[in-house]
């Protein structure tokens, strides 16, 4: 598995990840014919090596005779919906750009539908962030990780006015990932870069174990008197996998102990937790302060929905504190399998490992629904669902 670690040592913007991709070996003629996909006129995308500081690096500019940059995002996921690029490519820029929509809609008190991008609407803007996805992909990247961000200090001029560093949308992008203030007069973190780093990172750390092939240097456009204006990439193979592993990209668990609450507001904040992207919810029974029972509320759930999450369990339980932290899984290849039964049609779910089958179970919905409308026992349904799988497989062989 390939990975790449953001080194945002002096903070991270578009063009400083475009330029470390180039400089970390991504073809830049590549990179233009991809970009060339996508509905948008009057662009130019070039790369140059510079010095910032002690280091070369390599800066990628996007000129553009665009002089509309205003945008809403509905528009730009539309474009990058319309232009034929690779489903990881698609998956990544629309993912980023949705993070960075919420991130918006927060700051400005909007719903995201309503939300319009200014200076990230700009072609320059969506050039980095679909580039940036075109060069991962170029680079065949699988798994990302982070350092701290020095974000800057002082303020920074917006379309929306005079803003403090960090503004306001970067500030929600980087809730959660670790940040600090070198204390240099400057925005070191743009949203872009955020968005970029925070949506595809799955663990925010120093640089993991892992056999470096390439690392790249994108230069941002300014030339810092103490330091080199840089973000390094880093991309390997994790050193910890031994021959023939595979490891599940890591997901965040979120703990809450509970001891006052109604177990009917239980019930409903688990349907709000799965749709708001829960992988799981779970409770164990606990004994608390005050020998008071209570509950353990377990979430697991994917590092971009971590925030979410935890707005959840603050906004729909009663407790005043969370716990989180980060863990390794491995998971069996999953699919559904439709098998014909004299009932109708029931999906089976198959997993494997390594491609042999160890477990075959029918889908619940699928199987209760039979079992409501027939007026039979649920577990008639479940057990003539297994038959028939099995006598399925068997006609197969």
């Amino acid at each position: 598995m390939k990975l790449a670690h953001f080194d945002c040592f002096s903070g991270i913007s578009g063009d400083m990840t475009l330029g470390a991709l180039v400089d970390a070996g991504a073809d830049l003629a590549a990179l233009d014919a991809e970009l060339r996909r996508l509905d948008l006129k009057g662009w130019q995308i070039s790369a140059a090596k510079v010095k910032r500081g002690a280091l070369f690096a390599t800066q990628v500019k996007v000129e553009s005779s665009e002089h509309h940059h205003h945008r809403g995002l509905s528009h730009i996921l539309s474009l990058i919906d319309r232009a034929e690029l690779a489903p990881r490519v698609k998956d990544r820029a629309t993912r980023i750009f949705r993070r960075l929509g919420e991130a918006e809609a927060k700051v400005h008190q909007v719903e995201i539908d309503k939300v319009h991008f200014h200076e990230v609407g700009a072609v320059d803007a969506i050039i980095d962030i679909v580039g940036a996805a075109i060069g991962f992909e170029l680079l065949g990247i699988d798994e990302f990780s982070c350092s701290a961000f020095d974000v800057g200090a002082g303020t920074v001029k917006t379309a929306h006015g005079i803003l403090p560093v960090p503004a306001p949308a970067t500030v929600e992008l980087l809730r959660g990932a670790p940040s600090f203030s070198s204390g240099v007069e400057r925005e070191l973190v743009t949203p872009t870069g955020a968005a970029i780093a925070t949506t595809l990172a799955t663990r925010f750390a120093e640089m993991p174990p892992m056999k470096v092939e390439s690392v790249g240097y994108g230069a941002g456009s300014a030339d810092l008197p103490d330091r080199p204006n840089v973000m390094r990439l880093l991309v390997g193979v994790s050193a910890a996998m031994e021959k023939g592993e595979r490891w599940d990209p890591p997901v965040s668990v979120i703990e809450a102990n509970l001891d006052d609450m109604s177990p009917q507001i239980y019930g409903y904040f688990v349907e709000q937790a799965l749709a708001a992207g829960a992988l799981d919810v779970f409770s164990s029974p606990v004994q608390m302060k005050k020998n008071r029972p209570g509950l353990l509320v377990t979430l697991l759930a994917e590092p971009e929905n971590l925030n979410r999450l935890i707005d959840l369990v603050f906004r729909e339980t009663t407790t005043i504190g969370v716990r989180t932290h980060e863990v390794r899984r491995r998971t069996l290849q999953r699919e559904l399998v439709a098998v014909a039964t004299p009932l109708g049609e029931i999906r089976m779910k198959v997993s494997r490992l390594n491609g042999t089958m160890l477990n075959a179970a029918p889908e619940y919905e699928d199987c209760q629904r039979i079992a409501a409308q027939k007026g039979i026992p649920l577990k008639q349904v479940l057990a003539l669902a297994n038959f028939h799988y099995q006598k399925q497989r068997e006609s197969l062989k």
